[in-house]
């Protein structure tokens, strides 16, 4: 098997380099500065153990890849990019005859639940991946992978479907390369679990921490128990808090990494001015499903707006306080 990583960022970058680094044979996909860091300079991925320089095969996009049979396409941009990513693959010939869609495997090692519904109307073979993987990338060319002694714990199962070879194969690769990668019938009922723990994102991307700051601790309280509302109405089964502590306990544990700080995505975001934010498809899609099912969801939908807005006035991390959200969610609930 071959893997190409389309988004080569914190996780894209993680699992294409321990890949590669276990001697499997990969391909990164990367854009702009990053793509010329990489091509010129090869992936320099942190761990706690140092920084891996690895002369990882990179292109530009997929008119630079010819496309084989035993390639598995690797989607690892965020929800928002999704759309353009798989059009753009779908489509691409592959050696022997047929289409990217018609004849590769696609992985979604992406936060939220939206992703594998809009891939498998394009791809045939969709695989969810839950990714607990803690990551940055701020700099061209650099990713940064905190965790031991594996490097991120990777759930990972067919969607729609049972377990097959070619997930078992997938995950035989990643359990050699620093991964966990249970294979599992239900894995969106682990991404739905894994959904409740990024509502958190949105809050500290806003506010730029949660842990030293008691009212944003209780923001994320507040849109967690939302979210749980909102998926108990909706009839959704998803992984418990504890499941998904007890899947990384001991085994992706944080250890200190110098002069390094992990933020989640939506953090990086801002802080890159990356023009976009995944918020939408994390708190939105609790704010989607609350208005389904007549769920009121006030703390969610006031993140959402405030990340939309965050990105639009091109905000730094941490522009905004607990107490500014709390006045944006009354305002809301007052009207």
């Amino acid at each position: 098997m071959r893997y190409v990583i389309i988004g080569s960022g914190a996780v894209g970058g993680s699992i294409g380099g321990r890949l590669h680094e276990s001697g499997r044979s990969v391909v990164l996909v990367a854009r702009g500065a990053h793509f010329e860091a990489l091509r010129g300079n090869g992936l320099r991925l942190t761990v706690p153990s140092g920084t891996l320089t690895l002369d990882v095969p990179v292109v530009a996009g997929p008119e630079d890849v010819a496309l084989r049979e035993d390639d598995v396409l690797v989607l690892a941009v965020k929800t928002q990019d999704s759309d353009a990513a798989l059009q753009a693959w779908a489509a691409r010939p592959v050696a022997g005859g047929g289409t990217a869609g018609e004849r590769l495997a696609l992985v979604c090692a992406q936060n939220g639940v939206e992703n594998e519904r809009r891939a498998l109307r394009l791809f045939r073979e969709v695989y969810g991946m839950c990714v607990v993987l803690p990551g940055t990338h701020l700099e061209p060319g650099s990713v940064v992978a905190p965790c031991g002694p594996y490097t991120g714990a990777l759930v990972v199962g067919r969607y729609g479907a049972g377990p097959d070879g070619t997930v078992r194969r997938i995950a035989d690769d990643l359990e050699k390369s620093c991964f966990l990668a249970p294979v599992v019938a239900d894995v969106m009922r682990w991404k739905y679990g894994k959904l409740l723990g990024n509502l958190a994102n949105a809050v500290e991307a806003l506010c730029g921490s949660v842990s030293d700051d008691g009212a944003a601790r209780d923001l994320v309280a507040r849109a967690t128990a939302e979210g749980a509302a909102v998926l108990g109405a909706a009839g959704i089964a998803y992984a418990s808090g504890a499941e998904i502590t007890g899947l990384r306990s001991g085994t992706v544990e944080p250890r200190p990494v110098p002069g390094e700080h992990t933020h989640g995505s939506s953090w990086q975001s801002l802080a890159r001015g990356a023009g976009s934010i995944e918020t939408d498809y994390l708190n939105g899609e609790i704010v989607l499903l609350g208005r389904s099912h007549g769920v009121p969801t006030p703390v969610n939908a006031a993140l959402q707006q405030a990340a939309r807005e965050s990105v639009r006035l091109g905000r730094a991390p941490g522009a905004l306080t607990a107490e500014d959200l709390e006045r944006r969610i009354a305002g809301a609930v007052a009207s």
